[in-house]
């Protein structure tokens, strides 16, 4: 049965009303044709070894289209084997079985899919519906096939009950991290599962519908797999929200059959002309937009106009050409600048590349247009499917380097295997049950952007768009993080719960206590199923954690020393020798420092840092300056502002590092903790000013702080 038959319009109606549809119609197969075939291949014997079975044809021919030194034994053989083990089983919709496994493998054909994963798609029911075994199949057709197959095989529900489902896809994203064609077979299955959708009860297909839409078109999309991607949003925006669906169609259905001029037909005339005038090599299509994407555009624009039911797709050869199409786009028509957008330079995530860019026909009609390469067009619509096999078999066209490796240990790699993948398959086993895997797969995949964040140490680390510094930290670190202090972002301080932009830099801070641990405030700012599950797991093994008690707020405490004389300072005033001359308290100055005086009430000069910000106030005051000077002593007394993150123990640490490098703490307050973060300021007497830089680096060196500066303040 057709994706139309779900819809409330008829095949007839929709072939009549979008392009896209009829042609796709006219590739999609007559499924009850193919099942007769089936059925008469079964009595009159298996077909002759020279030539494959009648029913599988055109599967062999949509192959060969991308394939064409292609071998078809191997395809022959896996027909022959579905069709017995699957003779005599029938849809809901009454068609023989096997017509379900070739219209999948159909689907995958068609997207250029090669010949090991034709396989598995003709067998991809096999060991889940009939009596034949994984062995068996990896006997007749290798260890390859077999995984594929055993990727998409659900888990018995029997042994798994309600979890069943949510156990069958992390089994299947497990095997898809390590071959990603898993997951094309899956998609294909679905996307005809969802076609033959209307022989269900409405409240199963509307189930089906809602998982199709929260896991299955997330993964679609991620994977670049379009082609796929966009029907299957159509079948599941007509059966959940069949009101706009069919306001949609009859918007569609108005703009196509009103029998006006095209105008997006008549802008894409303008652009190949242009194009050919400028001896670049370049063809002009009109790519109809489907169901969904007008619907979008709708709720965005309004009215629709007629270039607003689809866009103009440029295909050229090489990477150069885009950009000289761009050009010249950009320069004989008016460009919507805010409409541009190059994902070529910057792919996305999922391998799509592309210039997008919409320009204003003379008419006043403003046309969107796609500008990219004949390979970039293929990846666009087939995603990881045109990228062939992760073990080295690459489809025509595309260099197997690109698409293949092998790691050192031997096992599978797949280059193509994107962070998103890596990241679901790290937080999916601390998934402590099927419930909390399946609600995290889902807010997961709800998250369609990505960014990339560049980590101290030169990495980078890949981050679902809203992550913050606590998301950062657990990528980066796992369980490690539940140490983190706080975070640099761009070299600036920054609270754990700052939302990460693209290009950012960040640094982690840890602390050396292995014992502490996050907070419950975490929560509210992590954004990924990792930082989540991490920090719930933590929480609930440390219940005391959870509930921190209630303190009153604690007054700066405050410890006072002897005050002795800091280094000598002299005043070279006529007259007036023994001038007593002191240190600024709002800079302390120590030798070397450049400093300046001022004569301050009572006779006495003050010494400043030169650019200490008090020596501007006193000139602009009409203050004049007092050439001051070191005497020969080397003690000298500052004052240093520690900046740290709240622990237990800091105090005494940073006491003792003061102690270690020789100086003497003359007073020390310690102002009460702001966000995790405590400002604690010391004046010292060392006997050395030389000195001073390494105590500064000793007392950096403590767990926890993550600045030290000398006072410099008003």
């Amino acid at each position: 049965m057709s994706a139309e038959a779900t819809n409330p319009v008829s095949a007839a109606e929709t072939a009549a009303t979008d392009p896209r549809v009829r042609r796709r119609a006219r590739a999609r197969l007559d499924l009850r044709r193919i099942g007769r075939a089936a059925l008469l291949g079964a009595t009159a014997g298996p077909a002759p070894r020279d030539r494959l079975p009648d029913a599988i044809s055109h599967v062999a021919e949509a192959h060969r289209a991308h394939h064409p030194e292609a071998d078809l034994t191997v395809l022959r053989r896996a027909y022959v084997l579905a069709e017995s083990s699957h003779r005599g089983q029938f849809r809901k919709s009454g068609e023989p079985y096997i017509t379900h496994p070739l219209a999948v493998t159909l689907i995958l054909a068609e997207l250029g899919a090669e010949t090991t994963t034709l396989t598995a798609s003709l067998l991809h029911d096999t060991v889940e519906d009939t009596e034949v075994t994984l062995d068996q199949v990896r006997r007749e057709f290798g260890d390859e096939v077999a995984y594929l197959v055993d990727g998409v095989t659900k888990v018995e529900k029997i042994d798994y009950g309600a979890a069943a489902e949510p156990e069958t896809f992390r089994k299947m994203l497990v095997a898809t991290g390590d071959d990603v064609r898993v997951m094309s077979i899956k998609l294909a299955d679905r996307l005809h599962n969802m076609r033959t959708l209307g022989v269900m009860r409405p409240e199963k297909q509307a189930r089906i519908a809602r998982v199709t839409r929260d896991v299955l078109i997330p993964l679609a999309e991620r994977l670049g797999v379009q082609a796929l991607k966009t029907e299957l949003e159509d079948l599941v925006f007509a059966i959940l929200h069949p009101e706009e669906y069919e306001a949609t169609r009859a918007l569609i259905a108005e703009a196509t059959g009103s029998g006006s001029p095209d105008a997006l037909a008549a802008v894409a005339e303008q652009v190949g002309t242009v194009l050919r005038e400028a001896d670049i090599a370049a063809e002009v299509l009109v790519r109809p937009r489907h169901f969904v994407s007008v619907h979008r555009v709708r709720l965005k624009r309004g009215e629709l106009r007629g270039c607003d039911f689809g866009r103009l797709l440029v295909l050229v050869a090489e990477d150069a050409d885009c950009y000289a199409v761009l050009g010249e786009l950009h320069t004989c028509f008016t460009p919507l600048i805010s409409e541009f957008k190059d994902f070529i330079a910057a792919p996305k995530f999922n391998l799509y590349q592309s210039l997008h860019t919409a320009i204003a026909a003379p008419d006043g009609a403003v046309a969107e247009v796609l500008i990219r390469t004949h390979r970039m067009h293929k990846v666009a619509e087939a995603g990881v499917v045109a990228l062939g096999s992760p073990l080295g078999t690459a489809p025509d066209g595309v260099d197997p380097s690109e698409t293949a490796e092998t790691a050192e240990n031997g096992e599978r790699t797949d280059p193509t295997r994107p962070g998103w993948l890596a990241r679901l398959l790290d937080w999916q086993e601390s998934a402590p049950d099927p419930d909390t895997f399946w609600s995290s797969l889902r807010a997961d995949l709800a998250e369609d952007h990505e960014i990339t964040v560049f980590r101290a140490d030169g990495g980078t680390l890949g981050l679902p768009a809203g992550s913050t510094c606590v998301d950062a930290a657990y990528a980066q670190h796992g369980a490690a993080a539940h140490t983190c202090l706080g975070a640099r972002v761009n070299g600036r301080l920054a609270p754990l719960g700052t939302v990460l932009s693209d290009g950012d830099t960040v640094q982690l801070l840890l602390a050396q206590d292995a014992g502490s641990g996050p907070s419950p405030e975490w929560l509210d700012h992590a954004r990924t199923p990792a930082a989540r599950i991490a920090i719930t797991a933590w929480l609930q093994a440390h219940p005391e954690a959870a509930v921190p008690p209630a303190a009153a707020p604690r007054p700066p405490l405050s410890v006072a020393a002897d005050r002795r004389s800091g280094a000598e300072l002299h005043a070279d005033l006529d007259g007036a020798p023994a001038t007593p001359v002191r240190p600024a308290g709002c800079c302390t100055p120590v030798p070397p420092d450049a400093i300046t005086g001022f004569r301050v009430r009572g006779g006495a000069v003050t010494a400043h840092r030169t650019g200490c910000p008090a020596v501007d106030v006193m000139r602009r005051l009409g203050r004049e300056a007092v050439p001051v000077r070191w005497g020969d002593a080397a003690h000298c007394r500052v004052t240093l502002v520690a900046e740290s993150f709240g622990r237990p123990g800091l105090l005494a640490d940073l006491t003792e590092a003061i102690a270690t490098a020789g100086a003497e703490v003359v007073s020390a307050t310690v102002e009460p903790p702001s966000e995790q973060r405590v400002r604690h300021t010391y004046t010292l007497q060392l006997t050395d000013a030389a000195a001073l830089p390494a105590l500064m680096r000793a007392m950096r060196e403590v767990p926890g702080v993550y600045d030290v500066a000398r006072t410099h303040r008003l």
